[in-house]
């Protein structure tokens, strides 16, 4: 079981692990714990470098595999034994373009839920960019236009961004928990993590974030189209 250091500290940029397996087959590294997120819920995963006895491994994906993460890397080196030390580095500036993108995603899923009560229906981001799909019959400029101000207004008001895990009954207990159209989460999750914006956003969620909406920046909205009649597509940018 890999623990998962990212789900407490999304600013880790560098960590110290030992190998616990490899996957010859798909050059894949196991470590005990990991910063390296694996992906999931809309958010890419990490790139960066394992340093394992002075040799560079390149992480060029990683992903959950059950209760491990696996990070697969480039080259063509024998891959490290078990029991190696190992120093994980992350490519930050990747890691925290998408920190700040995600949190951007919520405060536009936040401000549409409150002004609109619209759910998502879907997501995905890359850095400095994503999109977000709304239960919309409707959506035109007018109103796109009033949601990018609404969520810039939220920009500046340097909300503090906390995250908890909280055993899954307590979770559930809070109202508005899940703002996706479908409940993504498994039955057999015994924790849930949440992501809150203070006064704006609560939600469930993996991911990682900022710590401050201030730190977004400003959020531009670059495109809408329709997806569905009631499926509506919203795309942001960062700079």
């Amino acid at each position: 079981m890999t623990t998962l250091l990212y789900q407490t500290d999304s600013y880790l940029r560098e960590f110290q692990a030992r190998v616990t397996g490899v996957d010859e087959a798909a050059r894949a590294v196991l470590l005990d714990q990991t910063a390296f997120y694996p992906g999931g819920g809309g958010q890419p995963c990490d790139f960066g470098v394992l340093l394992i006895e002075e040799v560079a491994y390149p992480v060029t994906q990683v992903k959950k595999q059950g209760s491990e993460v696996l990070h697969i890397v480039g080259g063509e080196m024998p891959l490290p034994a078990i029991g190696a030390k190992v120093t994980g580095m992350l490519d930050w500036e990747r890691r925290y373009a998408l920190m700040r993108t995600h949190t951007a995603l919520h405060i536009l899923c936040g401000c549409v839920f409150r002004d609109y009560g619209a759910l998502v229906t879907g997501g995905n981001m890359d850095p400095l960019q994503g999109r977000m799909d709304f239960e919309f019959e409707t959506l035109r400029a007018e109103l796109v236009g009033e949601i990018e101000a609404a969520v810039n207004r939220e920009v500046a008001a340097a909300r503090e961004v906390h995250v908890k895990i909280l055993p899954r009954e307590e979770a559930f207990r809070i109202p508005d928990l899940i703002r996706t159209k479908i409940n993504l989460l498994p039955e057999g999750i015994t924790e849930v993590r949440t992501v809150e914006i203070l006064g704006l956003d609560l939600q469930a969620d993996g991911g990682t974030h900022v710590r401050n909406t201030s730190e977004v920046g400003p959020i531009r909205v670059v495109d809408y189209k329709s997806k569905g009649a009631i499926n509506k597509r919203i795309y942001i940018e960062l700079s």
